[in-house]
């Protein structure tokens, strides 16, 4: 494995080398690090050039995609603010929704007591509509701590809550998948 330049949003790279890829060169985004493999034998300039391919082409993939976790606290609290008057009666607003890089095994917490959320790093790029229903998901949390039938009667008002349940079990997959790991399940939304 080696290091490289920086990616999409200035993300370190690093390269990895298989020595059973023959010809294909492959890159994803994981945990803030594009992972560029390419084949075993690849000479150090035909790395250089792979490399440099493949952060522009997830450059331009992702350029489109706003960098949800550069928004200012303050816009995330308005997008709360907004949700919890839309679905929830103007209850579980929090008081306080930031952006974290180390959540790994959730897309969200909640700390009731706080009135406190943190979204997980993860959720960017994926559609507003299912980052809104991690976001209910949570200020539901402030309301309801448990997975009861009053918490599911809470989240029942935003018309998207099964879609983007799915969705998210199929990043959850995908991110497994990329990993390498064989765990099942998904990231949880608490």
């Amino acid at each position: 494995m080696g290091a490289g330049s920086p990616g999409p949003g200035q993300l370190p790279v690093v390269v990895q080398r298989s020595a059973r890829r023959k010809r294909t060169v492959s890159a994803d985004i994981r945990d803030g690090v594009l992972r560029v493999q390419i084949p075993g034998h690849f000479s150090a300039s035909e790395e250089r050039r792979w490399v440099d391919r493949m952060v522009e082409r997830m450059s331009a993939k992702y350029a489109a995609a706003p960098l949800l976790e550069d928004q200012p606290v303050a816009v995330l609290a308005d997008r709360a603010g907004r949700l919890a008057q839309q679905y929830l009666d103007g209850r579980g607003v929090p008081s306080s929704i930031s952006w974290v890089t180390n959540q790994n095994t959730r897309w969200a917490s909640a700390t009731p007591a706080r009135g406190s959320i943190r979204l997980s790093h993860k959720l960017q790029g994926m559609p507003d509509w299912v980052v809104d229903y991690v976001i209910l998901h949570e200020m539901a949390h402030l309301i309801e701590p448990s997975h009861s039938a009053i918490f599911w009667h809470l989240l029942a008002a935003y018309p998207r809550t099964d879609t983007a349940k799915a969705f998210l079990d199929g990043a959850a997959f995908a991110f497994h998948r990329s990993s390498g790991t064989d765990r099942p399940g998904s990231p949880a939304t608490d």
